[in-house]
């Protein structure tokens, strides 16, 4: 779609409403890679009526429960049949919301609803975003969309100088916090800490009103862990995840995550980030964007909280969900500034990124997902359920494809309880693993996955029942 002038707001608008509504056909898709985890989860934690909890094979996971407090209404009031696509629903609900808070920022800072508009645009067809991660039914896109609204708000409070802008960053790092753990305020404190930088926004910050506002979001993750659900270890658990990330796996591939994490950002936020460095390298755009306040600020914050990512000997892109806003506000300015040339160039690039993903959602991902991986899910749980009919079932299989094997026999066996792991001692069923273990008993199937096996051992009369096959 080719225009003669700058594009017009409605025209921004319309390729935000085509790119959001390019994720719709992945609802149907089969699970993908640890989708299974929200699915088994947001089951067993309805099935148990423990929303406080993140239980998971039959234990509690210690680990945040907020989108799955989204997930189990939708899942129950639709039928758990559909669960892998309200998963979905839940992660594009909340990429779309991030679109328009970056929108409705970058409109207050600017009061430019066009810029606004570019930056919603720009937000949702990053790469990574706009092909995988703003529909993958992870926790990464809510987490994103939360830590993003407490920063936006935290923003808001500076620029107007009201402190009851800090409530929603207290409710939106409080949820964020209950989705994805700690993290969330590795993100809101460089936001915090840039502005403390800042002499205005340091007066303002430091009164009263924010002071006591700032204590009770630092103490709601304490109330959490020793009133509301009793138990401490969730926090050990988070921060063992934490120092996980930090142990190094040798030289050189620390040293080539060092080199590679800065060009994957860029490939990951493509196709506008490579237009903008392109620009900046051909012009004088670097020096008046160091001019604008509100610039440095987003690059100060995004900065800051991209480094420990960067520099951790283990981290991956997806984690920097948070502060691709930042980004996207930074890149609508430099387009805006660079004119009307740039609009147009941008507009065709994010068009040919939609038009792209059209392909890929409607055509190209469905066959791989046939031929490939995704439909074998449904029909190796079909298979297991019909070879194990009559006898106790278990799952020991936490590899991504057993993940969703056992989403799947958990909702084709409903009413039934879900799949937990064995208890320490039985003697008559079955069970499945990633992996032949003796301890489970004598292999009874082999079921190949693509790359993966899912093994079904016997124990007791269940190995003496036939194939129905």
């Amino acid at each position: 779609m080719l225009v003669a002038a700058n594009p017009s707001l409605r025209q921004w608008w319309l390729l935000y409403v085509v790119a959001v509504a390019s994720f719709v056909p992945t609802f149907g898709y089969y699970l993908v890679g640890e989708e299974g985890i929200l699915v088994n989860s947001s089951l067993e934690m309805w099935q148990r009526g423990d929303w406080l909890r993140l239980w998971f094979y039959g234990g509690d996971a210690r680990h945040g429960v907020f989108a799955n407090w989204l997930i189990i209404p939708l899942a129950s009031a639709l039928g758990w049949e559909y669960a892998p696509g309200v998963v979905r629903a839940v992660m594009v609900g909340a990429t779309a919301i991030s679109g328009l808070f970056v929108a409705g920022l970058a409109y207050r800072l600017y009061r430019d609803a066009v810029l606004a508009a570019l930056a919603g645009v720009i937000y949702v067809t990053f790469a990574d975003v706009l092909l995988y991660r703003g529909w993958l039914g992870y926790r990464d896109p809510l987490v994103g969309m939360l830590v993003f609204g407490a920063i936006a708000s935290l923003w808001m409070a500076v620029h107007t100088q009201r402190a009851i802008w800090l409530t929603a960053t207290l409710v939106f790092a409080t949820c964020a916090f209950l989705t994805k753990g700690i993290i969330a305020y590795v993100f809101v404190g460089a936001a915090v800490l840039v502005f403390l930088c800042q002499r205005e926004a340091r007066a303002f910050l430091l009164r009263p009103a924010p002071l006591v506002l700032a204590v009770l979001t630092l103490c709601l993750p304490y109330v959490w862990f020793h009133w509301m659900i009793g138990d401490q270890a969730q926090g050990g658990r988070m921060a063992t995840e934490i120092g996980d990330k930090l142990v190094p796996l040798g030289v050189g591939p620390y040293l080539w995550k060092l080199a590679a994490y800065p060009f994957e950002t860029v490939v990951r936020t493509a196709p506008v980030s490579v237009l903008v460095l392109w620009w900046l390298w051909r012009g004088k755009l670097a020096k008046a964007l160091l001019m604008d306040r509100r610039v440095t600020t987003a690059l100060a914050m995004a900065g800051i909280a991209f480094l420990p990512f960067w520099l951790a000997p283990q981290s991956h892109f997806r984690y920097l969900l948070p502060i691709l806003p930042l980004l996207a506000l930074v890149f609508a300015v430099c387009v805006s500034r660079l004119g009307d040339t740039a609009a147009r160039v941008t507009w065709r690039w994010l068009w040919v990124a939609v038009g792209l993903k059209l392909m890929i959602v409607v055509a190209l991902f469905p066959y791989y997902q046939h031929r490939v991986r995704g439909e074998n899910y449904a029909q190796v749980a079909r298979q297991v359920l019909q070879r194990t009919a009559g006898f106790a079932l278990y799952t020991h299989d936490v590899s991504a494809a057993g993940l969703s094997v056992t989403a799947y026999m958990n909702i084709q066996r409903l009413p039934k309880p879900v799949l937990t792991f064995a208890p320490a001692q039985w003697d008559n069923g079955f069970a499945v693993s990633n992996r032949a273990d003796e301890k489970l008993g004598k292999v009874a199937e082999q079921y190949p996955l693509g790359a993966n096996v899912l093994y079904l051992h016997c124990r007791g009369a269940a190995c003496e029942s036939a194939d129905p096959r």
